[in-house]
């Protein structure tokens, strides 16, 4: 949902790998994100984060890289 609000209300399309057995998401931006992108992606990432110290690592992973 997240990806979809930032291509639909923030213009930005990032490139989105994907595996639905997993549940590995990677989101990568070509540009550097705008402020609605930014925002966006902060509040999923508290929403998943909420989730991962509600039911543990063993459930949920969030994982963080900036190059």
């Amino acid at each position: 949902n997240t990806i979809n609000a930032m291509e639909k209300l923030a213009g930005q399309k990032p490139e989105v790998i994907q595996n639905e057995e997993t549940g590995f998401i990677k989101c990568d931006f070509k540009y550097s994100p705008n402020e609605k992108s930014n925002l966006l992606m902060d509040a999923m990432v508290l929403g998943l984060m909420d989730i991962s110290k509600a039911y543990g690592k063993q459930y949920l992973q969030v994982k963080f890289e900036e190059v």
